[in-house]
C-alpha cells in the first residue's frame, strides 16, 4: 500500500499522524537503546529494533521538516570540517589528587576530618575507568555540547563523535524529575577490551601503527575528524558526576543520590559503587578490585573515593588543582607470571643486538603479550633469566611489556642460560660487545636484517615520513631485489613496484608520490633518517639549526660539537664515526644525486627569536609530533625541559596530562593546550 506523506499545511490542520508515528518510534528506540547499551538488559530483538529504526528513517526523509537534532536517525553526522573547535566548560574540571599507598588514603582522610571538625566521614568508592574524560552538557534535556577535558578549563568540542555513541543519550529519559535547564555531565569513555583487540587486529593487517592500550585508542577514536570512523569503534562510556546545574527542579544532599539521579534520567552509571563509613573499610575493596581488575570488560587503574555528603564536599572546597573531597587510589602496575619460551637477538638500525623474550602469551594492563624486550646481557645476567622459566612481567608505564623478576622456585632443572652467540643469527657476520657498555654489536655493514632495520627507520614518521611504506612493504621490496639500502627507494618505479606483493597501480603510485614528495622534507629528517647512534630527533634538528647544510655538518669537528648545548661528547663522538665511514659518506652522495634536500632554506631572521628566554614542556597527547614540536620551540629561541620546575614558562598539557600539570598548578606555571602554544610560536 503506497505512503502518503504529509505536507506542513496539513500537519498544521491537525492530520498529525506522521508527526505522531515519528514521535512514537523515537521514544521506543530511545527506551531500547536505553535498556540495551546502559542496562545490558535488552527486551526485544534486533530485528524488531531495525524495522522501527527503518521506518522512522523513511517517515523524517518523506517529512524532513519534523527532523530534530535529538532524532536517534541523527547519531551519525558529517566530516568536521577542520580541527575541533575549542569549548570553555560551565564549571572546571579539576583533576583527582593520587593516593598511592594505605598511608596516602589515611592521610588524606585526616586532613577531611580536621577541615571539617568531626570524627566520622562518610564516603563513596567507585571504580577508576580508564578512559578519555568527556564533559556532556544538556540543555533543556537534549545533547547540546560534549567536549574533552583539555585543560581543565578548555575542551575540544568533539559532539559530532559522541553522539555516535549509542550509551550517550541525546536526550535526557523522562522521569519523575524534570531536567534541569542546564546539566553538565562528567564521565570516562571507553573502549571495551573485546574492541580494542579487534581494532589492533585490524590495524595489523593493514600495516598501520597498533594502539598502546584501550584508552589511547578511546582517545584516538574520539578525536576522528569523520565521526563515522568513530562509530564503527563501539565506544562506550560511564558518567559518575555532575558540573554545573542550572535550574534544577529537585533537590539533592549526597553523590549517592546524584549517581541515582544521573542513572534515572538515562546516563550509564558504573553499579560497582558502595558506600562506606571510613577509609579503614575502603582499604578492601580497593583490594578486592585490584585483583579482579583482569575479569571486567574495561580497562581500571584504581579507585576514585569521594565524601558522599554534597555540604561537607562545598566546605572542603578544592586547591588550585584538585577538589580536597575526592581522590584517586592508583593500582600499582598489573603484575601476571608467564613462562619465557625462548630467547632471540632482534638487530637494530644500529647493528646493536637487543636480546628479545619470547612469552606465553598473558594479558597485562589492557592487552595481550608475548614479548618483552630483555634489553642487553647485563639484564638478563642480573635478574638471571632463562629459557622455560616462569618470570613476573608487567608494563612499564603500563605501556612497554617488561621482566620485573624471575620465580626461581618454579624451576625444573630443564631451563637453559641464554649466551650470546659468536656470529650474527642474521649474516653470521663478526659480533662484539662494544667497548664501555652492555651492547653487542653486528660488525657487518652488509647485513641484511641491519639494512632493513635502516630502511624502515628511514621511511619512518619522524624521519622521511614516506606514507605507505610499512615494515611489510619494506621487506617485500627487499626480498624482490629492489632495494639494498635507503638510496635505492628514490630509483624505485610504479611498474616494479605494483608487481609485489599486497600492491596494487593504485597503491603503487600513492607510494611513489610520497617517495617523491620526501625528497623536499627538512634537512634534520634526512640527519635523522640516516639513523646516527644516539642521534634523535630532537639533536638532528639542534645539529641542523647549528650547522644548516649537509656538508657543513660532515666537515664539523669534535671539539665543536661537544660543546653544542643539546649534543655532547658521546653524540659527538657518534657523529665523527659516522662521517669518517665512506661508505656512509657515498650513501649520502647517493641520496643527494637523487634530489633528496641536503640544505636548510634560509630564514627570514626578523622575529625568528620570539621564544627567546622561555622554557617550555610538554605533557599529555597532542597532535604534532612530540619531536617536531619541542624542534619548533628550539628553532625560535626557546628551550625544552622534560620536567617542570619554577623555571618553567609554560607547561603545553594535551589530553590525559598526568603529574607535570598537577605540578605546574602548583608551581603556578602557566598552563597552555597546542592551539595556544601554535599561537605563541607564530604557527597560526
Amino acid at each position: 500500500m503506497p505512503k502518503t506523506k504529509l505536507s506542513v499545511a496539513q500537519i498544521s490542520l491537525g492530520l498529525k499522524t506522521a508527526k505522531e508515528e515519528i514521535d512514537e518510534l523515537r521514544q521506543k528506540l530511545n527506551h531500547h537503546s536505553h535498556l540495551y547499551y546502559v542496562l545490558d538488559d535488552p527486551k526485544i530483538e534486533d530485528y524488531e529494533y531495525d524495522q522501527m529504526y527503518k521506518r522512522l528513517v523513511e517517515l523524517e526523509a518523506e517529512n524532513p521538516e519534523l527532523i530534530t537534532l535529538d532524532s536517534p536517525t541523527q547519531r551519525v553526522g558529517g566530516v568536521v570540517d577542520n580541527m575541533f573547535n575549542k569549548v570553555e566548560h560551565l564549571k572546571e574540571m579539576l583533576s583527582l589528587g593520587n593516593a598511592f599507598s594505605i598511608e596516602d588514603l589515611k592521610e588524606f582522610e585526616e586532613r577531611i576530618k580536621k577541615i571539617l571538625e568531626i570524627d566520622e566521614v562518610e564516603y563513596v568508592a567507585e571504580l577508576k575507568i580508564d578512559g578519555l574524560a568527556i564533559n556532556l552538557t544538556y540543555t533543556n534535556g537534549r545533547l547540546t555540547s560534549a567536549a574533552t577535558r583539555g585543560d581543565g578549563r578548555v575542551g575540544e568540542d568533539v559532539l559530532h563523535n559522541a553522539k555516535t555513541i549509542r550509551s550517550i543519550p541525546l536526550s535526557l529519559l523522562a522521569t519523575d524529575r524534570e531536567p534541569p535547564d542546564v546539566l553538565e555531565v562528567r564521565g570516562e569513555i571507553y573502549m571495551p577490551r573485546k574492541e580494542f583487540e579487534r581494532l589492533n587486529e585490524e590495524r595489523a593487517s593493514k600495516e598501520e601503527p597498533l594502539f598502546a592500550n584501550p584508552r589511547n585508542a578511546a582517545a584516538g577514536s574520539v578525536r576522528q575528524l569523520d565521526p563515522k570512523v568513530t562509530s564503527q569503534r563501539s565506544l562506550d562510556v560511564f558518567i559518575y558526576g555532575m558540573g554545573l546545574v542550572e535550574n534544577a527542579k529537585f533537590q539533592i544532599t549526597s553523590h549517592l543520590e546524584t549517581l541515582q539521579i544521573l542513572s534515572d534520567f538515562g546516563l550509564k552509571v558504573n553499579k560497582n559503587y558502595k558506600k562506606f563509613k571510613s577509609i579503614d573499610e575502603i582499604l578492601g575493596y580497593c583490594k578486592e578490585w585490584e585483583e579482579k581488575r583482569s575479569s571486567l570488560q574495561y580497562d581500571i587503574d584504581g579507585v576514585v573515593i569521594k565524601v558522599n555528603n554534597l555540604k561537607y564536599q562545598e566546605k572542603l572546597g578544592s586547591t588550585s588543582k584538585d577538589p580536597r573531597w575526592a581522590i584517586a587510589y592508583k593500582f600499582p602496575p598489573e603484575q601476571v607470571s608467564t613462562i619465557v619460551e625462548d630467547i632471540f637477538l632482534n638487530i637494530g638500525r644500529t647493528g646493536v643486538l637487543t636480546p628479545t623474550a619470547i612469552l606465553k602469551p598473558v594479558r597485562v594492563a589492557g592487552s595481550t603479550v608475548s614479548r618483552a624486550t630483555l634489553h642487553n646481557m647485563d639484564f638478563i645476567a642480573e635478574k638471571d633469566i632463562r629459557i622455560g622459566d616462569t618470570v613476573i612481567i608487567h608494563k612499564a608505564g603500563d605501556i612497554i611489556p617488561e621482566v620485573v623478576s624471575v620465580v626461581k622456585e618454579k624451576r625444573r632443572g630443564t631451563e637453559k642460560i641464554f649466551t650470546m652467540p659468536e656470529s650474527c643469527p642474521s649474516c653470521q657476520g663478526e659480533i662484539k660487545r662494544v667497548e664501555g657498555e652492555a651492547a653487542y654489536k653486528c660488525l657487518n655493514p652488509d647485513c641484511a636484517d641491519l639494512k632493513k632495520e635502516k630502511i624502515i627507520h628511514f621511511v619512518s614518521r619522524d624521519a622521511m615520513n614516506i606514507d605507505g611504506m610499512g615494515p611489510k612493504i619494506v621487506e617485500a621490496l627487499i626480498n624482490n631485489g629492489l632495494i639494498r639500502d635507503i638510496s635505492d627507494l628514490y630509483k624505485l618505479d610504479v611498474t616494479s613496484v605494483a608487481d609485489i606483493e599486497r600492491l596494487g597501480e593504485k597503491s603503487a603510485n600513492n607510494l611513489i608520490k610520497a617517495i617523491e614528495d620526501s625528497k623536499k622534507a627538512h634537512l634534520y629528517k634526512v640527519v635523522f633518517g640516516l639513523g646516527i647512534r644516539f642521534v634523535g630527533a630532537k639533536a638532528a634538528y639542534i645539529l641542523v639549526d647549528n650547522y644548516k647544510t649537509m656538508d657543513n655538518l660532515i666537515k664539523s669537528e669534535f671539539e665543536d660539537l661537544k660543546n653544542i648545548d643539546g649534543i655532547g661528547q658521546k653524540i659527538a663522538e657518534s657523529i665523527v664515526n659516522y662521517f669518517q665511514d665512506k661508505t656512509n659518506l657515498q650513501l649520502i652522495e647517493r641520496l643527494a644525486a637523487a634530489g633528496v634536500n641536503m640544505a636548510e632554506a634560509d630564514k627570514d631572521d626578523s622575529g625568528e627569536k620570539i621564544l627567546a628566554g622561555k622554557t617550555f614542556v610538554f605533557t599529555g597527547s597532542i597532535l604534532m609530533p612530540r619531536p617536531e614540536a619541542e624542534q619548533i620551540v628550539v628553532s625560535l629561541g626557546g628551550s625544552v625541559s622534560s620536567s617542570v620546575s619554577k623555571k618553567t614558562t609554560y607547561l603545553v598539557a594535551g589530553e590525559n596530562a598526568g603529574s607535570k600539570l598537577d605540578k605546574a598548578r602548583k608551581l603556578d606555571v602557566e598552563v597552555i593546550d597546542e592551539e595556544e602554544f601554535k599561537k605563541l610560536a607564530g604557527l597560526e
